[in-house]
């Protein structure tokens, strides 16, 4: 009789021990472990990017204010302030420690939304920024729903009737927005539409009449008008608002259909997309819902671009209609030399940025299952 081994599972009593993962199951928990490990490591990475975004902003920003050729001690105590006041005026701003040293009190003081006093205004930058942020935000806001509504239809038109007429006047459009200056069509917009026709307001947010009328909430005059149901003020601030966002809405537009056209003209020419005709499906649902699904995550990488751009770039814009937003702040800042306020505005600008982009990447996830 063969003999059986003492130290087996039959003699010790203690349970056998518990098989390797192996067969279906095994290999279903070890790739659900794989994809949580990597799922973690990509979210880790991404924080980390972003981290490593918002510093590189920041150290650039602070290094801007140290490089450039004014004084911010003289910009505070003035020429004519004596030897003493100037020395105790630079010590307080910490001018006399080691550039490492400045550079950590200014991480302290932005993450406490610190960014200093105004010279012009005597107020702290945040509270400024605060104040006509929301005008930059509505008018750009706008600007991109019009470039949007508009630009999308036109270069998917434009790619489904491509060589046609209105291919051509899609590409004019494009070709005419890239090309033309937008304070030169700013000008234009405001001698034909306000000083010949009177179709729209002047320059400004209110006319003066309107101006304080309604309480403010969010600082965006048409939300704050509508919350207080007071629509005498909501059509006069369109009346304003109108002409600036279509001009923001121009360049937008411009952009956004010739990158929509590209895209479409790309995935026409697919094999899928004769496939599907071949079969016998609908061209509309040809054109929208296979053509146009696939480059939907590439459209929201171009919108959040052209957004980030109008919030950013819409300097030349708020100047000609004496916009009241956070580009004219700014400019009129560097002009007077406040560079707590310039370097306030670029931090905020850059957050946008960078929240806008991290935004877009959540999209991605949402419409892409391919990049969860």
């Amino acid at each position: 009789m063969a003999s059986i081994d003492a130290s087996g599972p039959e003699k010790s009593g203690s349970s056998p021990p518990e098989p390797p993962l192996r067969g279906p199951g095994g290999r279903l928990r070890r790739a659900a472990s794989g994809s949580s490990a990597r799922t973690g490591l990509r979210f880790l990475g991404a924080l980390g990017s972003i981290l490593v975004t918002m510093l590189g902003l920041l150290f650039v920003t602070f290094l801007i204010g140290r490089v450039m050729p004014i004084d911010p001690v003289i910009a505070i105590v003035g020429e004519r302030a004596s030897q003493e006041t100037y020395r105790e005026t630079y010590e307080a701003l910490g001018l006399d420690k080691p550039l490492l040293v400045q550079f950590g009190y200014y991480l302290w003081d932005v993450l406490h939304l610190d960014f200093g006093r105004s010279l012009l205004t005597a107020r702290p930058v945040a509270q400024d920024i605060a104040r006509v942020f929301p005008a930059t935000l509505e008018l750009a806001t706008l600007g991109t729903l019009i470039g949007v509504i508009i630009g999308v239809p036109l270069g998917v038109m434009a790619a489904v009737y491509r060589g046609s007429w209105l291919d051509q006047i899609a590409r004019v459009v494009a070709l005419v927005g890239y090309s033309m200056p937008i304070f030169w069509l700013g000008l234009m917009g405001l001698l034909i539409f306000y000083g010949i026709l009177g179709w729209v307001g002047g320059p400004g947010r209110l006319g003066i009449f309107y101006i304080d009328v309604v309480p403010p909430v969010t600082g965006m005059i048409l939300v704050d008008s509508a919350i207080a149901g007071d629509w005498d003020v909501f059509r006069n601030a369109v009346s304003h608002i109108i002409l600036p966002a279509s001009l923001l809405g121009y360049y937008s537009l411009a952009y956004i259909s010739r990158m929509t056209r590209s895209f479409m003209l790309e995935q026409l020419s697919a094999e899928y997309i004769t496939t599907a005709r071949v079969k016998g499906v609908p061209e509309w649902l040809v054109i929208w819902r296979h053509a146009f699904a696939n480059i939907r995550v590439q459209l929201i990488t171009v919108i959040a671009l052209s957004y980030a751009t109008l919030l950013e770039g819409s300097v030349l814009t708020e100047i000609i209609f004496s916009w009241p937003g956070i580009g004219s702040y700014i400019t009129t800042a560097l002009l007077s030399a406040d560079m707590n306020a310039v370097l306030g505005g670029t931090v905020v600008v850059g957050l946008v940025f960078v929240g806008l982009n991290v935004f877009s990447d959540l999209l991605y996830r949402y419409f892409d299952p391919r990049a969860k």
